[in-house]
């Protein structure tokens, strides 16, 4: 197990120094003056030359990203120039919002998903097979930011129930903050659930035609059983890869998600930075958002290991 931890500790390790040369080539290096941009085409030259100095962009490429990268592993991400603030600043006070947002959004697709792919696989060509995949191709057909608009329409301005938009706070309480960010998640949730339901429901199918399962049902094990014990374990590793990719796809959902809600999480601060032209916090967005996909995918492989013990031994 510590030789497998090492390996995938070492391919973390590198595709994080992979991602963040390509973000700095991008950004810096490419055609282009990044203080024109950030200031704009009609700015005064004393000002760009104040900037492309504040930025340090006289001195060579590498040694700007070398600082890029020292600044990023002791914490030390510059000062945003819309803002004048700390740029770690300015993510702590956002990410406070979009992490719970896709956490909520993630149990609530494993929640709905995956029970409805095991009742799918369980009544196979049956009615209820047929009406999960009827809610799994409406959850992939329709997009988030319109569910999004529909759940406002019904359970905020029809019912009253929740509120249409905003966040006020941790501080409010966890009831109004949780009521906040409920109607969000759902809209995050719902094609990430309809895509949980069918991988699940494939997987299980597959399984089912194993060996050691017409074995267990020869030996008289229950179907509940069966199902449970030996078919929906042994069907995770799929599931949990597609897990591990969904959070990447929340992450650029709620870009879209924070602003439809006005949230003010992340993906709204990684569009509003665009919009003023604030590379510096895109470029260190942009890593954070690479370094959470990297680290989740690492960890969905440590599952790997230990949902299926052959995959330690083999690697």
């Amino acid at each position: 197990m510590t030789a497998y931890l090492l390996r995938r500790l070492l391919a973390l390790a590198a595709t994080l120094l992979g991602a963040a040369l390509v973000i700095f080539l991008v950004l810096e290096i490419l055609p282009g003056d990044p203080a024109a941009v950030t200031l704009g085409l009609n700015a005064a030259p004393e000002a760009l030359a104040a900037l492309r100095m504040e930025m340090g962009l006289a001195r060579p490429a590498p040694l700007r990203f070398l600082t890029w990268i020292g600044g990023l592993l002791t914490g030390d991400l510059g000062l945003s120039y819309t803002y004048r603030v700390p740029v770690t600043q300015l993510i702590g006070e956002r990410m406070v919002v979009t992490l719970p947002l896709a956490a909520m959004a993630i149990v609530l697709a494993m929640a709905i998903g995956i029970p409805l792919g095991a009742v799918a696989a369980a009544h196979h060509n049956r009615p209820g097979d047929a009406a999960v995949m009827v809610f799994a191709q409406a959850g992939l057909a329709i997009p988030n930011f319109w569910f999004g608009l529909l759940l406002v329409l019904v359970f905020a301005v029809g019912a009253g129930w929740l509120p249409a938009g905003g966040f006020p706070g941790w501080s409010a309480g966890l009831v109004p903050a949780f009521k906040a960010l409920l109607l969000p998640a759902i809209a995050l949730a719902l094609p990430q659930a309809a895509i949980l339901a069918r991988v699940t429901r494939a997987a299980m199918l597959e399984t089912m035609q194993e060996d050691y399962v017409r074995t267990a049902r020869a030996k008289g094990v229950s179907r509940r059983r069966t199902m449970l014990r030996h078919v929906l374990r042994n069907a995770l590793i799929p599931v949990v890869t597609i897990l591990g990719l969904q959070f990447s796809v929340l992450i650029a959902g709620a870009i879209i998600i924070e602003n439809v809600f006005a949230l003010p999480g992340l993906g709204r601060l990684v569009f509003q930075s665009i919009a003023q032209h604030d590379l510096i916090v895109v470029k260190d967005l942009v890593m954070l958002f690479c370094t959470l996909v990297v680290l989740v995918n690492f960890l969905v492989e440590l599952l790997y290991g230990v949902i299926d013990p052959r995959l330690r031994q083999a690697d």
